[in-house]
């Protein structure tokens, strides 16, 4: 009688998937949302928000009813995630997501919103730049006006 060689799963944890969301992810529910809320830094409650406003797909539940996220679930959060930081509002985000459900008909919608979404991440970037250069002319000014002065810095404000 031949044996079954053991199989070998290489799962990786809920915060590997979140914080490396690269490959194909495992279609397996098997996240519950405490891992996913600690690996996200999003609350219970708004991973449940996003469920049920359709930025996530509906969420497998357990025999007793938790939640449990797959891989891939976390794959769109840690983009979510990403867009939110670009400044993107929900509703361009639901938007995407939208676009997205609806398959490869549906690229170059979404490559036009990230493209729009991307011009104005760089005018963000380009005015901190300017804040940036400002602040470093004020410290630099007042570091040698602290370094130059005798008894404590008087300095208007300027």
């Amino acid at each position: 009688m031949a044996t079954l060689a053991p199989v070998e799963l290489d799962l990786q944890s809920c915060a590997e998937v979140f914080h490396r969301p690269v490959g194909d992810p495992d279609r397996t529910p098997r996240h519950p949302i405490s891992e996913v809320a600690a690996a996200s830094g999003l609350t219970a409650h708004t991973l449940r928000w996003y469920e049920r406003i359709g930025l996530l797909d509906p969420v497998d539940r357990s025999a007793s009813g938790q939640r449990r996220y797959r891989d891939a679930d976390l794959h769109r959060l840690a983009f979510l995630g990403r867009l939110r930081l670009t400044g993107m509002p929900i509703a361009d985000m639901l938007r995407y997501v939208e676009l997205a459900r609806q398959g490869e008909r549906t690229f170059e919608a979404r490559r036009q919103l990230l493209v729009d979404q991307r011009a104005e991440v760089r005018q963000r970037v380009a005015d901190l730049q300017a804040t940036l250069a400002v602040l470093d002319y004020k410290i630099d000014l007042y570091s040698g006006r602290i370094a130059a002065s005798e008894g404590p810095a008087v300095c208007r404000y300027e």
